[in-house]
């Protein structure tokens, strides 16, 4: 991230390759937005900066902003330097109404681990143990009718990657169904079964456990897969 202040965008174009971008092309020079999903592998903040440029449309990404008003502005500012816009997380619904004539990329991480006692939370099997995602993702699809598009991060050598964009999901999303979030979770298994030192380990995905908790009220839609 620190790099985002100062790097050059055809340093970052060097440095951040996308093998297959009419995946998303195709779909944006048609006037078509998309839900752009990631993952904490390899340098996720790379991939959002390049894509920014690299990719056809308005780069909108989802963010949860941190009690560090200062470290708050800067990532804010290194995430935005290239021209995406960046969405608080508390107001993605409103945000996604007020820009809909905008064709873009709506790009979110969705590993995240859902703490908040307000989060509703899909719970599933994930590395061969009980965890729980956001529903999050689900709940965009169904509301926005978008393609949703997972970009599978790798690293080629030190400061260099590639990313492959997959096709997760197509509208129409019925109601209630987690089509989305299934489909990411087998996807990132993949990435990191391929390179397991490229995932981010230390943000400890199981810290709690929600799934023996649920004091909260809050919905977690229970799945056996």
């Amino acid at each position: 991230m620190i790099k985002l202040l100062t790097i050059s965008q055809q340093e970052l174009g060097r440095r951040v390759k996308f093998v297959n971008p009419e995946v998303s092309n195709n779909y944006i020079n048609k006037g078509q937005s998309l839900l752009n999903l990631a993952s904490h592998t390899f340098n996720w903040e790379w991939l959002l900066a390049a894509g920014s440029f690299t990719l056809p449309g308005q780069m909108d990404f989802v963010y949860q902003p941190v009690n560090s008003k200062f470290f708050d502005r800067f990532s804010y500012l290194c995430r935005t330097r290239f021209g995406a816009y960046g969405i608080e997380r508390g107001s993605v619904a409103r945000e996604i109404v007020k820009r809909k004539a905008i064709v873009r990329n709506i790009a979110i991480v969705g590993d995240q681990y859902p703490g908040w006692g307000q989060d509703n939370r899909y719970a599933a099997t994930f590395l061969h143990q009980p965890t729980v995602f956001f529903s999050g993702p689900n709940q965009l699809a169904q509301l926005t009718q978008y393609p949703v598009l997972y970009y599978a991060m790798r690293k080629v050598k030190r400061g260099y990657y590639e990313t492959k964009i997959i096709e997760l999901a197509l509208p129409p999303y019925e109601k209630n169904k987690t089509d989305v979030v299934k489909s990411y979770i087998r996807e990132l298994e993949k990435v990191i079964d391929n390179d397991p030192a490229g995932w981010l380990w230390s943000h400890n995905r199981w810290k709690t456990r929600h799934l023996e908790n649920q004091s909260t009220g809050k919905k977690t839609t229970e799945v056996s897969d």
